[in-house]
């Protein structure tokens, strides 16, 4: 897939514009889009220049990329300049979970950017001649336990956090939009998405592990459906080339699940740490996070969510290229790096 080769991509790209190209997933996908020799547009909420210490790799991913800054995203959001010459979008910028809320009303937030931003690049797009836009939603949008059967694009909509509602109204305005005008909307719902430059919880768990510290998490017994920062970026790049993905909808992930504390034992040998895992009985762990108000964590570390990612299998003929074992090795390198600066 050359630039001079006139077609790029397997749709005949020009140029790709991604959003939210200096954030964990963005980084990776524009260094990697620039690879395969499509041409990139980074669009930037800020300049690159005021990456804190943090995004220091951002910057020397993007500097040598086309990067343009376009403020705030939301219903307002002039994308004009970003849009031209583009031929399709991938929208990875949007207010993801706020470990310290302070805005009085969350979901008015989340719906500003993620729902009426995402709109209204959608509709920017049809007016600058834009063929396709890509679109991370999220597993979520299915609810937060998948029970005993993996979430499917087919499973009921049950969105209970207001991150998730925020990206199911994004989703039902862009299926709207290309109804209307002939956008091609490509929908991605992943799972929680790990690898090098992974933030929050991620990074805490890694922290953990690292030093030692001992997790009663020995007993956990559920099913967690994860995918790996290659994959993802191998999906979105998939999504974007291939005509059959047209008007799709896909739930992805590394095809392997895991328990929590089979994540963790794994993060360990990574790190070249024991895996310091007691076995405690779940019901008072489940009761002890919901007096302290950290429900939210206890379904991540106790419920199942697992994902069936067989429909974008069969449809574009993807398989992840790296395995969760190597996924976490990749992710546990990138730490032992950079620890010195978490």
């Amino acid at each position: 897939m050359s630039a001079d080769d006139g077609e790029p991509m397997g749709i005949g790209l020009r140029r790709v514009l991604v959003t939210g190209s200096d954030g964990f997933v963005g980084r990776a996908l524009c260094a990697r889009l620039a690879d395969t020799g499509a041409p990139v547009r980074c669009a930037l909420m800020d300049p690159l220049e005021k990456a804190d210490a943090h995004d220091q790799a951002a910057i020397e991913i993007l500097q040598p990329l086309e990067c343009t800054t376009v403020g705030d995203i939301g219903p307002s959001t002039d994308w004009a300049g970003a849009l031209d010459g583009v031929d399709a979008v991938i929208h990875l910028a949007g207010r993801a979970h706020v470990l310290h809320e302070t805005a009085s009303d969350p979901l008015s937030e989340y719906r500003r950017t993620n729902a009426q931003g995402t709109e209204r690049l959608a509709g920017s797009a049809v007016s600058a001649g834009v063929r396709r836009l890509v679109f991370i939603s999220s597993i979520g949008v299915h609810g937060t336990v998948s029970g005993n059967a993996p979430f499917t694009e087919d499973t009921g909509i049950n969105p209970d956090k207001d991150y998730a509602v925020s990206k199911w109204e994004a989703e039902c305005a862009l299926r709207q939009i290309a109804e209307t005008s002939g956008l091609e909307v490509v929908v991605i719902r992943p799972p929680l998405v790990y690898g090098p430059w992974v933030r929050g919880n991620f990074v805490r768990l890694l922290g953990w592990a690292y030093k030692g510290v001992p997790l009663p998490l020995g007993g956990v017994r559920n099913q967690r459906s994860f995918i790996g920062l290659d994959n993802l970026v191998d999906v979105l790049i998939r999504c974007v080339a291939s005509p059959a993905a047209a008007g799709q909808t896909f739930v992805v992930s590394d095809g392997e699940d895991v328990s929590t504390a089979g994540l963790i034992r794994r993060i360990a040998k990574g790190l070249g740490r024991p895996s310091r895992l007691i076995a405690f009985p779940e019901a008072p762990l489940r009761l002890a996070a919901r007096l302290l108000g950290r429900g939210v964590d206890a379904e991540r570390l106790f419920g199942s969510l697992t994902v069936d990612s067989g429909k974008v299998r069969r449809v574009l003929g993807w398989a992840p290229p790296v395995s969760l074992d190597e996924g976490i090795r990749r992710m546990c390198a990138w730490y032992l790096e950079t620890r010195h600066g978490w």
